[in-house]
């Protein structure tokens, strides 16, 4: 049966990897969002949404990020999130975890030492999270592969 589908990620690398994972939501009623509107040639006929993007270093625009990925996740529905981090995919899993979103996290592989920090808070809410490095599989964290 098919899932409504939001896949989230920020820009450059984690929105790269994000879309090297497609063929996983391929027959999923998936919509995309992210930070850079220019993005939208990269995804193909589906809905597209764009957000105010934040992260650890700009902790003042978390308000109005968190109000921009709510708008979207009210158009959107997702019972499914998959995210590539960083903090807004974070955001998302948190939002919509209290309505029953499964969420999938995958760590970005430019975390080869430790998870990313967003990473380390995704076992407290997503419900599945995965490191593309092998030594850093954990209690929480499996691995899969690599998107790379």
């Amino acid at each position: 049966m098919a899932k409504r589908v939001l896949a989230i990620a920020s820009g450059g690398g984690h929105f790269i990897q994000l879309m090297r994972l497609s063929p996983a939501w391929d027959g999923h009623a998936v919509s995309i969002a992210t930070v850079d509107s220019t993005s939208r040639a990269l995804v193909g006929d589906v809905p597209f949404f764009t957000f105010r993007d934040v992260s650890r270093a700009d902790w003042w625009r978390i308000p109005a990020a968190t109000l921009d990925i709510a708008a979207i996740l009210l158009k959107v529905r997702p019972q499914v999130i998959i995210t590539t981090g960083a903090l807004p995919g974070l955001i998302a899993a948190t939002l919509a975890r209290p309505f029953g979103c499964k969420s999938l996290w995958v760590d970005s592989i430019a975390n080869s030492e430790v998870l990313s920090g967003s990473g380390g808070q995704a076992g407290r809410v997503c419900s599945q999270v995965v490191t593309q490095w092998p030594h850093l599989a954990a209690d929480k964290v499996e691995h899969w592969g690599s998107v790379l």
